[in-house]
């Protein structure tokens, strides 16, 4: 069962990007926080490159007016994750999360077979909003659709 509206967000190491790498307990990263977290099926891809991320980083000053923190995950490594966010002029502050073995995303409940592809499992296309570590939003795509995730769709929710 994925996660829900009401629920806490489960407690998971993931890897951040910054300078360099660093491990980040989830109750830290979203304790006290109004945080946007949105996945891609996987940094590079062409939805993801061309759309999604792009989206984010267009409105990153619009959500960080709100008080609200953004952050991109996928389950890629952060060696991927940190030439994707460069390669994508991510502004600072913008959060780059690995979650390389997809622990993240299965605690969530929000796991994507992407084996057909020659991906192994990925997450989903999704946006939450979690307040003090909370879901009060969640907006996973159907397969192959990019819309109630945009920056465009979370700017209209929070």
């Amino acid at each position: 069962m994925s996660i829900q509206v009401g629920d806490r967000l489960p407690e998971v190491n993931l890897q951040r990007i910054r300078e360099g790498v660093e491990t980040v307990d989830t109750n830290a990263l979203f304790d006290g926080r109004k945080i946007v977290l949105f996945a891609v099926p996987g940094a590079f891809t062409p939805t993801c490159s061309e759309k999604h991320l792009p989206g984010f980083v267009s409105h990153f000053h619009d959500f960080r007016a709100k008080g609200i923190e953004v952050a991109c995950m996928a389950v890629n490594d952060p060696f991927v994750m940190q030439a994707w966010g460069q390669s994508q002029h991510v502004p600072d502050g913008l959060m780059m999360l690995a979650d390389g073995n997809g622990d993240f995303t299965r605690a969530l409940g929000l796991e994507l077979d992407a084996s057909a592809y020659g991906m192994g499992t990925r997450a989903k296309r999704f946006a939450l909003y979690a307040e003090n570590g909370v879901v009060t939003q969640l907006k996973v795509e159907a397969p192959g659709e990019y819309r109630v995730s945009s920056a465009e769709h979370m700017l209209t929710l929070v």
